[in-house]
């Protein structure tokens, strides 16, 4: 790990449709290293991805800017399916990935090794939380089972 500076920015990105318990500990963790650089895919990207997008751009990025540690929530062109742009473009101290990456499934490993950008992994745990997945592919919601929360 580098040596942590007052000026450590790491990056992570997905797309935070919805934003998740796995994001908040991401991010969390994340902070951890530096201030932290959100980048969220675009909802084309999204709906490239899933079929349909749940939440726009501008709805992700208004709950991610509100989390402590973020101090930005950027957009990239990510019609190549990277966010390799963004990369070049902010060139963030580190770039960190949750539970469900690895140097396999990770297209930005070789532009983060030739710009000397250190690649964080499990941040934020090595289990993925359940996030958007849950949804069918015609954007309605799983049934759930009926669960009592309180007493109230």
């Amino acid at each position: 790990m580098k040596e942590e500076t007052e000026s450590s920015t790491v990056m992570v990105s997905g797309g935070f449709d919805p934003v998740h318990v796995g994001h908040i500990r991401m991010i969390t963790a994340a902070a951890k290293y530096g201030d932290v650089i959100i980048v969220a895919n675009s909802d084309n990207w999204l709906f490239r991805e899933k079929g349909f997008v749940f939440m726009s751009f501008e709805q992700r990025k208004e709950i991610l800017n509100a989390i402590k540690g973020v101090i930005l929530v950027d957009s990239v062109d990510d019609d190549d399916g990277t966010v390799c742009k963004a990369i070049l473009r902010l060139r963030p101290t580190y770039f960190a990935n949750g539970g469900d990456r690895s140097m396999a499934n990770t297209p930005e490993v070789d532009l983060c090794n030739d710009l000397n950008v250190e690649m964080l992994w499990g941040i934020g745990g090595t289990e993925r939380a359940p996030g958007s997945r849950r949804f069918k592919q015609d954007g309605s919601t799983p049934l759930r089972a009926s669960t009592k929360h309180s007493d109230r």
